[in-house]
């Protein structure tokens, strides 16, 4: 069960990155849930949350040159 669900969300959220849709919110939740049974399924999440933070981090910097501009 736990590979079905985490497999469709994490199939849903690959296909969203080429489709319209939040690609980032469904490949991280798949992952999560894959990782509950996969060791290689960790590894992904954790590299994509360094990912995502890395990300949130550089738009924090953008927005905040651009108010002091």
């Amino acid at each position: 069960m736990v590979t079905l669900i985490g497999g469709s969300l994490t199939l849903v959220g690959t296909l969203l990155i080429v489709l319209p849709g939040p690609a980032w919110l469904l490949l991280p939740i798949g992952l999560a849930v894959l990782s509950l049974e996969y060791p290689w399924a960790r590894c992904w999440l954790k590299k994509s949350q360094a990912h995502l933070s890395q990300t949130a981090r550089w738009l924090d910097r953008k927005i905040l040159l651009r108010r002091l501009r």
